[in-house]
């Protein structure tokens, strides 16, 4: 079975950063890696850029889950210069969350459930049995050597509210073996408004490193 490049990479990544941390001592931060694509009628930061959460019917009718991805997004929109303002907003902002693929890495030594298969000649452990012996045996995969991943998608949509036009869409794409972490927001945020009002063209790697909790 051909592992898929992607996740050929990611494992390579995973051992570089793992030798680096080996040989470095105790790692102090961890990045959280964005693929992040852009579309901006926006020159400069709107005077006043003050705005108010836009909500979908179906983002409604969940609200503590909605009011959440806000709380994550609010810092992000605040170092790029957005001030909320509920009463007097000249913007609306819509925040959006969810899971857009998944994908199951199987240990590349193994392939099925039951395998390799054999027989093999030696003494093994048995396993339940408790015993050792010599043999031909067959050997079983555990589900430890599965990995599942996912790739988690935040977005922002704002719209200028005395036309209705959408002025400024972005997105961050994360892939993790955790996508529903709430950790991960805030960084994801933070690189989907990276580069605001003007970011560059097409989709970019945005890295964005957080400091380890002592």
């Amino acid at each position: 079975m051909r592992v898929p490049e992607r996740i050929q990479t990611r494992t390579t990544l995973a051992l570089a950063v793992a030798a680096t941390v080996l040989l470095s001592g105790c790692a102090t931060s961890y990045v959280v890696d964005n693929q992040v694509q852009t579309f901006s009628e926006l020159r400069t930061v709107p005077q006043p850029a003050t705005y108010r959460f836009e909500r979908l019917p179906s983002q409604q009718s969940a609200a503590g889950a909605q009011a959440q991805l806000e709380a994550a997004a609010e810092p992000a929109l605040a170092k790029a210069g957005w001030v909320r303002n509920e009463a007097a907003a000249r913007y609306s902002v819509l925040i959006g969350s969810d899971v857009v693929s998944t994908t199951q890495l199987v240990d590349p030594w193994v392939y099925s459930r039951f395998g390799p298969w054999g027989p093999y000649y030696g003494r093994r452990w048995a396993g339940g049995a408790g015993f050792y012996g010599w043999g031909p045996y067959w050997s079983y995969r555990y589900d430890m050597w599965d990995r599942s991943y996912a790739q988690r998608q935040v977005s922002v949509v704002i719209r200028d509210l005395s036309n209705q036009q959408v002025v400024y869409e972005t997105r961050a794409v994360h892939e993790s073996r955790w996508p529903n972490d709430p950790s991960l927001l805030a960084p994801m945020f933070d690189a989907a408004l990276s580069s605001f009002p003007q970011p560059p063209a097409g989709v970019r790697q945005v890295n964005i490193e957080i400091p380890l909790k002592k």
